[in-house]
C-alpha cells in the first residue's frame, strides 16, 4: 500500500495524527510513547525534555497551554509533536511528519490500534475511535510536514 494510494490528488501534504479526548478521565487508549491523555505538563517535560511549553496565543475552550517538541521519534520516524493542555491536563496532541513516511506510519498505527474505524477515500483520512477518544491521520495540502 503506497502513500499515493491514500492521498492521490494532494501532492505535497502535511500529515497530522490528532489524538483528542473529551475528558482527561476517559484517556485509556491513545498515547505517544507512553504519555497518555490527561498527563500534566510536568510529565510532558519528563517525557520530552526539549519541549517548549507556553500559553496559547489565542483563546480556546479546548486548551490554555501548549508544549512543542520538534525532535521526536514516532513509530521510528522523525516527527514533531504539539501537546494541548487544559487545566494542566493533556487534552489532545498532534504529531507531524514528512508525507514520504505515510506508509510506515500507517503500518505502525494499524499494528498499535488495529484497523481504522473509518476511512474517507476522497480525503485519505483514516480514523480510529475508542470510547471518548479518537485518533485521526489526515493531510493538509501545501505544507511540507
Amino acid at each position: 500500500m503506497g502513500s499515493d494510494e491514500h492521498f492521490p490528488a494532494l501532492g505535497k501534504v502535511v500529515l497530522t495524527l490528532f489524538l483528542l479526548c473529551g475528558s482527561a478521565r476517559a484517556a485509556d487508549f491513545f498515547d505517544i510513547d507512553g504519555l497518555r491523555l490527561g498527563a500534566g505538563e510536568a510529565e510532558v517535560k519528563r517525557h520530552y525534555p526539549h519541549a517548549n511549553c507556553r500559553d496559547l496565543e489565542w483563546t480556546s475552550k479546548a486548551a490554555d497551554r501548549r508544549c512543542d517538541d520538534s525532535r521526536i521519534k514516532f513509530g521510528g520516524i522523525d516527527a514533531s509533536v504539539t501537546f494541548y493542555l487544559k487545566r494542566d491536563a493533556v487534552e489532545g496532541f498532534d504529531v507531524r511528519f514528512d508525507k514520504r513516511q505515510l506508509e510506515p506510519i500507517t503500518k505502525f498505527l494499524r499494528q498499535r490500534y488495529g484497523e481504522p474505524s473509518a476511512h474517507d477515500a476522497a480525503s485519505g483520512r483514516l480514523e480510529w475511535k475508542n470510547k471518548a477518544e479518537r485518533a485521526r491521520l489526515h493531510a493538509e495540502p501545501a505544507n511540507r510536514r
